[in-house]
């Protein structure tokens, strides 16, 4: 990685490291410290198990997945941070967009609207461009913008805030719109427009997803040290630059969910009330997406495979049972 002497962080650890050797980390991390951790998450499935709650499979594919991907973020951040090439931060940027994207329409949202993969694309994209440029080339006074040490980090921050947030919004909105039909379709058959018969769902929906942002600013530093801030104390940072970039990140992710959630809920309210003021129903669509349908196919037709093998061993074993049991009887009866 370049050293840029104008960053604080870096200047700090790079003089200290300089000044005393014996300071670097000499207590690393292994991978079984990863192992004893994750046995934590045993007490999650004892709850589970004990209230009926059913989220076992959940948790697991949850922990499974967390492994995997943080171990593939860090193989592919460290060349990302080496080659120190805009074109390739640009690419993992969008490459995060589309996987954030897919995340929201295909996996948290149980309704989804016609048009929505491409309007939560948009305002995933949106809420980063601006933000990130403007904010990483002003407010985190970064010579280069798009420098990855910085600018990675900082937008998967941002989008899982963003992704979220415009889940939240979406999901009511689209419950809203379809519980309250007849309540909507009273106030256009009356006259009001598709905003006016409408703004209510979506300013509920607005209020809703950015309320976490605001209560997490309103007790971050009181009660809670944010995982960024306490990521950068654990690396050696100065503990009041530590917390100018945590305070310069809270209000980024405090604009970039607002625009996020405003633009999607704009698009969602528009698409499910047409040019004429009608309310289109047709267009929030409840079925999931046709590869989570092959997939519960799939895995419905793997249990059913199991379950029938396990019934022809079971069969089997029954039918040597009484085999030997009959040739036992017999030898019996002879003696």
């Amino acid at each position: 990685m370049v050293f840029n002497g104008n960053d604080p962080i870096l200047s700090y650890q790079y003089d200290t490291c300089r000044r005393d050797p014996s300071k670097i980390d000499d207590n690393p991390l292994e991978w079984y410290h990863v192992g004893i951790a994750s046995t934590f998450i045993i007490i999650n499935g004892v709850i589970s198990i004990s209230f009926g709650l059913h989220l076992g499979t959940s948790l697991f594919v949850s922990a499974v997945r967390c492994v995997v991907q943080l171990t593939l973020m860090g193989l592919v951040l460290e060349d990302v941070f080496k080659a120190q090439n805009p074109y390739i931060v640009f690419a993992m940027i969008f490459v995060l967009v589309f996987l954030g994207a897919n995340e929201i329409v295909l996996n948290k949202s149980k309704k989804r609207h016609a048009g929505m993969y491409l309007s939560v694309l948009l305002s995933l994209g949106e809420l980063t461009d601006f933000l990130l440029n403007e904010g990483s080339r002003f407010s985190l006074n970064q010579g280069k913008f798009w420098d990855p040490r910085i600018f990675v980090p900082t937008m998967g921050m941002l989008l899982g805030n963003g992704m979220s947030a415009i889940a939240v919004a979406t999901s009511y909105a689209l419950n809203q719109l379809s519980e309250q039909k007849e309540m909507i379709e009273m106030y256009l058959s009356f006259g009001a427009s598709r905003w006016e018969a409408g703004r209510p769902v979506a300013v509920e929906a607005i209020r809703l997803a950015m309320l976490p942002t605001i209560n997490a600013m309103s007790i971050i530093g009181l009660i809670a040290i944010p995982g960024m801030m306490t990521g950068q104390i654990i690396g050696g940072a100065p503990i009041m630059d530590a917390v100018k970039y945590q305070q310069i990140i809270m209000f980024m992710i405090s604009a970039s969910t607002a625009l996020g959630v405003l633009s999607s809920i704009f698009v969602c309210m528009f698409t499910c009330i047409d040019n004429s003021h009608r309310l289109r129903n047709d267009r929030i669509l409840s079925s999931k997406p046709w590869i989570f349908a092959k997939k519960d196919e799939f895995l419905n037709n793997i249990k059913r495979g199991i379950i029938g093998l396990k019934n022809i061993l079971l069969c089997c074993f029954i039918k040597t049972v009484d085999v030997e049991e009959e040739s036992l009887g017999l030898l019996s009866s002879r003696s």
